[in-house]
């Protein structure tokens, strides 16, 4: 895996094909995460990954009689924010400053600064462009 030294993975984290994961700078990935790198997962810079955000790469065919596998690569773009409990499917591409609500099940990209929710996820409002933050390892109890 490809993690920057300035962001941070939280407890009970788990990855398939961790060697196709790139996370970039000032990234703070959520307790109980599941990342999928094996068709490649990229996450920019300043991206939020709550608590038990699951991201899927590959899945099956379920038109194909022999039920076979197939998949295309995740990408999370700087300043997306994908709330707890979100699912991401294969081939979806969160773009900028972008919000998945909690619990939003998103199976076709997100456009850049647009907060989406539910199941399947769909437009919520806009986001803001005026995004200057930048996340780091937030200790607890301190």
């Amino acid at each position: 895996m490809r993690l920057h030294p300035t962001s941070s993975i939280h407890w009970r984290a788990e990855f398939y094909a961790p060697e196709r994961i790139e996370i970039g700078p000032y990234c703070t990935i959520g307790d109980s995460a599941f990342l999928d790198g094996r068709s490649g997962l990229t996450i920019g810079a300043c991206v939020n990954l709550g608590s038990h955000v699951s991201i899927y790469t590959r899945q099956h065919d379920i038109d194909d009689p022999d039920f076979t596998e197939t998949g295309a690569p995740v990408r999370i773009e700087d300043h997306a924010w994908v709330s707890s409990h979100s699912i991401l499917l294969p081939g979806v591409t969160i773009g900028e400053g972008a919000v998945v609500a909690a619990g939003g099940v998103v199976a076709k990209s997100v456009p850049a600064y647009t907060l989406v929710g539910g199941n399947p996820a769909r437009h919520i409002r806009d986001r803001s462009r005026d995004l200057r933050y930048r996340l780091g390892y937030a200790k607890r109890f301190v």
